[in-house]
């Protein structure tokens, strides 16, 4: 049976695969709590996948491990760059979806300047 987003979504480390203008796909591991019919992504405004997903919105998700091996089939969805005022919901979602870890992920990123130098990508089923 292949995958759905909700089963994607409840898995503890997402592969988030954008692509390039001439379409080679660059997958990254990253932690990405639900939010009702949507995951959140934190990461820096000037990462090369925000780049990539400002030229095209289209990402493929798969569960994985934490070092970004594929634990099952992709599957296709859409990614937008939300405002930077949807990051402090971002930064409390990892903190209750990742318990301590992720509150210590979350008190290092804000005192590396995380508010206002991160977005948040908002990742849906296509």
């Amino acid at each position: 049976m292949p995958a759905t987003f909700a089963d994607i979504a409840k898995s503890e480390y997402i592969l988030l695969t954008t692509f390039t203008k001439d379409g080679r796909p660059k997958p990254t591991a990253v932690w990405a709590p639900p939010d009702g019919d949507r995951l959140l992504v934190i990461t820096q405004e000037k990462s090369w996948k925000v780049k990539r997903i400002r030229n095209t919105p289209r990402v493929t998700i798969a569960k994985c491990d934490r070092s970004g091996n594929p634990q099952g089939e992709a599957i296709e969805a859409v990614a937008a760059i939300l405002d930077k005022s949807a990051n402090a919901a971002t930064y409390d979602l990892i903190g209750k979806r990742y318990g301590l870890l992720g509150k210590t992920f979350n008190l290092f990123s804000k005192l590396r300047g995380g508010m206002k130098n991160n977005v948040t990508i908002e990742v849906r089923a296509v």
